[in-house]
């Protein structure tokens, strides 16, 4: 039996409902969260070892790149704690018919942002 079904290679021509969005950013958060916890351990572990490694630490995060990361953390955790707020209150039954939900993902997106924003305002 020879089934044909329409095949999409072009990515770029996809479009993803908020709802899908919310969902694929949520796991990419946890993931980079998971990257950002070994730079942390490594911080931790360096501040902890000796007063050199303590100033080492503060040096590096007073600067631009430990800034970014900082920021970046921060805001990976901020959105993935919002999105699973959201997956919370859909698993309890609600924001589940398709224009509460994308109400829903649509000012989880807006909030992040925002929080983030803000978030740089603050650590820059």
């Amino acid at each position: 039996m020879k089934k044909q079904r329409p095949v999409n290679l072009q990515l770029n021509t996809i479009s993803f409902p908020p709802a899908a969005i919310t969902s694929i950013l949520h796991r990419i958060t946890g993931v980079a969260m998971f990257f950002a916890l070994m730079f942390v351990i490594w911080a931790w572990a360096t501040s902890v070892s000796s007063k050199q490694g303590f100033v080492f630490v503060q040096e590096q995060m007073a600067g631009p790149l430990g800034k970014f990361v900082a920021i970046g953390t921060i805001s990976a955790l901020t959105y993935h704690i919002l999105g699973g707020v959201r997956h919370m209150i859909m698993d309890m039954g609600y924001w589940e018919e398709l224009k509460s939900g994308d109400i829903s993902a649509k000012s989880i997106i807006a909030a992040w942002i925002i929080l983030t924003i803000l978030v740089g305002v603050v650590l820059w």
